[in-house]
């Protein structure tokens, strides 16, 4: 009779349980949050995708990684790679939408320090307009990238194609992360701006988008009936300038003030 491993009769062949294939395994993302490395599955995936990940000491490449659950696993350097935590938002959302950024030319809109540029620069962009009503936020880092057209003094919702520099080819890419003002107020001029198919990543802040009555204290909006709402809302917003949505998700990390944000993921016409 074949011997079960730990067996005492004396048959045992020095095979561990790995080699029985009685070692419980798990995704790796999935095993980062259960071991509360991480608070979610997407900021799982996006520090797996930054090399921030190692499993019995080495790196792990993929989030759907099969692992032992009693691995070795642990998250390396500072808990982001971007230039601000906003950039945990964004890469969370490229990696929950399997959106590819290399060769591609992205606009960022509302780039402030620059977390959202950093992704995609890190994810392999070949440029990207990174656009701002304020001045003087955004990092050294990604201003002194020859990679980065900086654009600063400028509302978004005034703006037309000639106002973007030519970089060589046309925008398929754009993230948008704006407060004080609605989305629904940046959506119309997009199509105008970018190329047909273009993919888009816009941060639903529901303390912008709901109504006074809403917004409670410190700016926070806690009901999830009001989050509902404003989710349909800027949809149908979207859709309104033929911006379909495709894809949504709870952002990765909270907003200003713990505020709750979405990500969403819409596709121009």
């Amino acid at each position: 009779m074949r011997s079960r491993p730990g067996s005492s009769n004396g048959t045992s062949n020095g095979l561990g349980l790995e080699a029985w294939g009685l070692v419980k395994r798990q995704r790796l993302d999935t095993l980062l949050v259960d071991k509360g490395l991480v608070e979610t599955r997407e900021k799982a995936r996006a520090l797996i995708m930054a090399g921030q990940v190692d499993v019995d000491g080495h790196g792990a490449a993929k989030a759907g990684t099969m692992v032992a659950i009693d691995a070795d696993v642990r998250v390396i350097g500072p808990d982001h790679p971007w230039v601000s935590r906003g950039g945990v938002k964004l890469a969370g959302a490229l990696a929950a939408f399997g959106i590819e950024a290399a060769g591609c030319v992205a606009f960022d809109v509302g780039a402030s320090t620059g977390g959202f540029t950093d992704v995609w620069l890190q994810r392999g962009a070949r440029h990207v307009i990174a656009l701002d009503v304020g001045h003087s936020q955004l990092h050294w880092k990604i201003r002194s990238d020859p990679r980065v057209s900086v654009i600063e003094h400028v509302n978004a919702r005034h703006l037309k194609p000639g106002d973007l520099p030519d970089v060589g080819a046309a925008i398929t890419r754009v993230s948008i992360d704006v407060s004080f003002i609605s989305l629904r107020h940046i959506f119309p001029v997009l199509p105008a701006l970018v190329a047909p198919g273009s993919e888009v990543i816009a941060l639903v802040k529901p303390q912008f988008e709901a109504g006074r009555k809403d917004v409670g204290r410190g700016g926070l909006v806690k009901n999830s009936d009001v989050h509902g709402r404003v989710v349909e809302e800027v949809t149908a917003a979207a859709a309104e300038v033929g911006l379909r949505r495709v894809g949504l998700i709870e952002s990765p990390i909270t907003g200003a003030h713990g505020n709750q944000e979405f990500l969403m993921h819409l596709r121009c016409a």
